[in-house]
């Protein structure tokens, strides 16, 4: 009877003392051991581990990727035109041990605020030796990846490792916003002036090769007319000779019939001249010969 009641003890404190030995790693985690504060065993594989029991202590780290969202910061790119950033970083706990050596017992939260500390002093850095165009242009990935390749190696002494960094937002200090938006209409202004002083410019040039060839195409067109008027008068010229030459009387008579048709024009013309003029010639008698004769 008194044997049972000192095994029972002794039994519940070997079990204690085992339990106590023993824990276990997730997948999703690793493990520190330390003992009074010194690391003795890193434990990195999912599973069933051992410690010492009342002796040593064991940390516990997230192996997952973590998101960490920088604070918005205003850099200062190339050309002064200053500009909000607002960025993420996706890392992991590579090597616990120099993490450990690094933090302290400050844990994650306080790699955190040193990963901020890298990742807005390598932002600064990389976006101010670019213009803000660059930065606001949708075509920034060669500026992330930079900011993740300068950050990798100051968070390697943290045993960290910066998987990805991304911008999510760059906009303009509020109080540049209205300034912003007054220059970019001026230079809307000034580019809409331009094109139509262009336009004015190549209308001119239009409407002068227009008159140009107006003027040319009439200046022709009076030369060739003027032309065939003159060849015209000369061929009638040549048929009044030749008509005159073959019968000068008959030629004479169409003269005189032409000046009556020329000078009697209209139903009520009135011509007061001597009887015996030389322009009724032919309307002296009823056969045609002049009164003279």
């Amino acid at each position: 009877m008194r044997k049972s009641a000192l095994i029972l003890p002794v039994l519940a404190a070997l079990i204690f003392v085992g339990l106590s030995s023993v824990f276990i790693v997730t997948e999703v985690e690793k493990a520190l051991v330390l003992r009074f504060g010194r690391v003795v065993a890193v434990k990195e594989e999912p599973g069933l581990a051992f410690k010492m029991p009342f002796v040593d202590e064991v940390v516990r780290y997230d192996d997952r990727i973590l998101s960490r969202d920088v604070d918005p910061l205003e850099v200062t790119p190339r050309d002064d035109r200053r500009l909000v950033v607002d960025a993420f970083a996706r890392y992991r706990i590579a090597d616990v041990n120099q993490f450990r050596l690094a933090v302290g017992s400050g844990g994650e939260a306080a790699a955190e605020r040193r990963l901020d500390s890298i990742l807005r002093s390598k932002t600064r850095e990389i976006l101010g030796s670019v213009s803000s165009n660059e930065i606001l242009s949708s075509d920034r990935a060669a500026l992330m990846l930079r900011i993740r390749n300068a950050a990798i190696a100051e968070a390697l002494g943290l045993g960290i490792e910066v998987i990805d960094v991304r911008l999510k937002r760059t906009d303009l200090p509020r109080e540049n916003l209205q300034a912003t938006f007054d220059r970019m209409r001026a230079e809307r202004v000034r580019e809409a002036t331009d094109e139509r002083a262009r336009g004015r410019e190549a209308a001119q040039r239009i409407t002068a090769l227009a008159d140009r060839t107006v003027v040319e195409l009439v200046s022709d067109a009076n030369r060739q007319s003027e032309i065939i008027q003159g060849e015209a008068d000369a061929r009638r010229n040549g048929i009044f000779a030749e008509a005159y030459g073959a019968d000068p009387e008959f030629f004479e008579f169409y003269r005189s019939l032409t000046a009556y048709r020329n000078a009697l024009k209209g139903s009520n013309s009135t011509m007061v001249l001597s009887p015996d003029s030389e322009f009724f010639n032919y309307l002296g008698s009823a056969n045609g010969v002049a009164a003279a004769e």
